[in-house]
């Protein structure tokens, strides 16, 4: 698939996948196999909705589309799948068993195949075949009740569909690389959302053993609550963000807020029968002063306080800007690096594998089809260019 593509940068440089996620997070995984280098063959429906995710993240991907409801379509897609290091779907279980591209069928015609499954339930257990979103596996995974303040605040899809979804995929998917180099073997990779988050989550549980944490969002020093972590509104309501949970930053907080009265002992910073009238200080002191004049007081001093950028301000913030975070082209499109950096290639900052147009007869004479089977997947409307 990748003799002819363009050159590619990053350390999956030679490494070709298949996409067949369709919607999810998926799409998001495989654009980072492509901005690092592996060669990424994206699968479309006859039917996209009107606004595919899929799309969006297509960044660095060829892209064909193919109908896996017909024969051929299905047929066209085990032979794509003999040639690829590394399958990806995102279909509910049984799905691409029922379609004849099952993991036992698929790895018994290519034996090094590594075949992953993102899910939000994952492939077993009462939930696998029900329907859900980001907010649902949150919930069973006991992240969202653990986030906001008043009640379970849903945040972005970030946290459950990319963080929980397309980082744990990842992460199996470079591991199963890994042992492939040992044992020449693939596998097949279970990543649920609801997994991911219950791992992450798991962090905090020693909190609960040591008896520094009794599960109440309420009483946690991340949740929100505490005077010295979250989120307060300015004179110009726009937000700022402040963290000073050790003793140091926290008395260096209260002393750029103006509030030198308050005690800001270990002590009495942690009596948490205090901390509803000490936010509702904080809060009022952040009242008096908009956000760019809170924002060089908290960065002249370390006190882990820091504006909440709104979308629009990504790209000229100085420390995005400097590490060329988040950069926006001259028709005002944003575009985020991949994260992690990589010495071995730092090129990949800002020049991030170019996304392709390639017609599908190239791509699938590259893949070992022959003219007039091109030509009959595309008369039959079985295949088509994107």
């Amino acid at each position: 698939m990748d003799q002819a593509s363009p050159a590619r940068r990053g350390p999956l440089a030679g490494l070709r996948v298949l996409d067949l996620s369709g919607l999810g997070p998926a799409p998001f995984a495989t654009m980072m196999l492509a901005d690092f280098g592996a060669s990424v063959l994206s699968v479309r429906r006859p039917d996209p909705m009107p606004f595919d995710p899929a799309v969006a993240m297509s960044r660095g991907k060829d892209a064909i589309g193919l109908d896996l409801r017909s024969p051929g379509g299905q047929e066209t897609a085990r032979r794509l799948a003999q040639s690829v290091d590394i399958l990806v779907e995102g279909f509910r279980p049984g799905v691409m068993e029922r379609l004849g591209l099952g993991p036992d069928m698929l790895i018994a015609a290519n034996p090094g195949l590594i075949y992953a499954r993102l899910t939000g339930w994952g492939q077993t257990g009462p939930y696998a075949t029900r329907a859900g979103h980001d907010i649902n596996y949150l919930a069973i995974s006991g992240a969202l009740g653990v986030t906001g303040e008043d009640k379970p605040t849903a945040p972005p899809g970030l946290l459950g569909d990319l963080a929980n979804g397309s980082y744990t995929m990842m992460i199996g998917v470079l591991m199963a690389l890994v042992e492939r180099q040992r044992t020449g073997m693939g596998q097949v990779i279970d990543a649920a959302i609801v997994d991911g988050a219950s791992y992450m989550l798991g962090a905090m549980f020693g909190e609960l053993e040591l008896g520094l944490w009794d599960g109440d969002p309420a009483h946690s020093l991340l949740g929100g609550k505490a005077p010295f972590y979250g989120v307060y509104r300015c004179a110009d309501e726009k937000w700022f963000s402040v963290g000073a949970i050790e003793q140091k930053f926290y008395a260096a907080m209260l002393s750029i807020l103006g509030l030198d009265d308050i005690d800001a002992s270990a002590q009495a910073q942690m009596d948490r029968a205090h901390w509803p009238a000490l936010r509702e200080r904080v809060a009022a002191a952040f009242r008096t002063k908009p956000q760019a004049e809170w924002t060089p007081l908290f960065a002249a001093i370390d006190s882990c306080g820091a504006p909440v950028l709104t979308v629009d301000e990504l790209a000229a913030d100085p420390h995005n800007a400097a590490r060329a975070t988040v950069t926006v082209d001259d028709k005002g499109v944003l575009t985020a690096a991949p994260a992690p950096r990589l010495s071995g290639h730092p090129d990949l900052v800002t020049a991030i594998n170019p996304r392709t147009a390639r017609p599908a007869t190239e791509i699938l004479a590259e893949a070992g089809f022959a003219a007039e089977e091109i030509d009959g997947l595309i008369a039959d409307k079985v295949v088509w260019s994107l």
